[in-house]
């Protein structure tokens, strides 16, 4: 996949990319995914206690997993402050809460397992399953989860004969902090509201439980968005290969990515593993 945005203006590409959304009633009325995130964000809020300062902290660990990659588009670290400081794009999500459009391209070559077996250090797909949901917000039962990320994280289990425990690094779609939080319990690696603890504690920072987003994620890698998928896949291949330098994940053999595309209505997981 490949993806060039950098050609247009931020209002422009915020345009575009709301198309995704209902055409029907919420694009035209003006919702924009910040927005939606916003409303997610807010629900998460109110039934679990999430706070703005553990959105920050997936912020700020994405940024310094960043900071260990050569080819993420910020490789600077911020701060909490920095955060909790930035200007409002959606209340509660801030512009440092906002993952990047980006220019970037990923690819992935598959085989047969004769011919992986054949070349160096082959990664096995061991599941992949896809599920959707209401599009429309206000046809969503509860905006503080994805259901969709639910269903499709149960069949790739399924399929691979792993659990959420098995999993020793993920690549998922933090297109905002809160989406990092509400993925990381849709996929089971944490209960539903403990989310944002969980980052706020460190547990799915490097050398943590659970490493999430190593690469730096939507939020400091970038978000090529034809090409995004394809690039978590590539990160969690060098992952387990045990190449990816300063940011690896010491003894990762099971590694995991979540996709997901409009307002949540569509996510894809797939499951990976090596010898």
């Amino acid at each position: 996949g490949a993806e060039r945005v950098l050609n247009v203006s931020t209002a422009e590409s915020t345009e575009y990319f709301a198309y995704t959304s209902d055409a029907v009633w919420e694009q035209p009325l003006g919702l924009t995914f910040p927005g939606v995130f916003a409303m997610i964000a807010r629900a998460h809020m109110q039934k679990h206690g999430t706070t703005e300062a553990q959105m920050a902290a997936v912020a700020v660990k994405n940024h310094r997993h960043g900071a260990l990659n050569p080819k993420a588009q910020f490789q600077k670290q911020i701060t909490i402050e920095q955060v909790l400081k930035s200007a409002y794009v959606a209340d509660p999500l801030k512009l440092l809460d906002c993952c990047p459009f980006s220019d970037g391209g990923a690819a992935l070559v598959l085989a047969s397992e004769e011919v992986a077996r054949r070349h160096r250090k082959p990664v096995w797909v061991l599941g992949s399953a896809a599920a959707s949901d209401w599009m429309l917000l206000g046809d969503k039962r509860d905006l503080s989860r994805v259901p969709a990320t639910e269903r499709a994280a149960a069949a790739a289990y399924r399929q691979a004969g792993l659990g959420p425990d098995d999993v020793d690094v993920v690549e998922l779609h933090d297109c905002f902090t809160i989406a990092e939080i509400v993925a990381t319990e849709g996929l089971g690696l944490f209960e539903p509201g403990a989310g944002g603890r969980a980052a706020e504690e460190g547990r799915t920072s490097l050398g943590g439980e659970i490493p999430v987003n190593p690469s730096g994620g939507l939020k400091a890698k970038g978000h090529p968005i034809g090409a995004t998928g394809a690039a978590q896949i590539a990160e969690i291949v060098t992952q387990l290969r045990g190449e990816a330098g300063p940011r690896q994940v010491d003894g990762a053999r099971r590694g995991l990515t979540h996709t997901l595309g409009g307002s949540a209505a569509t996510v894809l997981v797939s499951l990976f593993g090596r010898d």
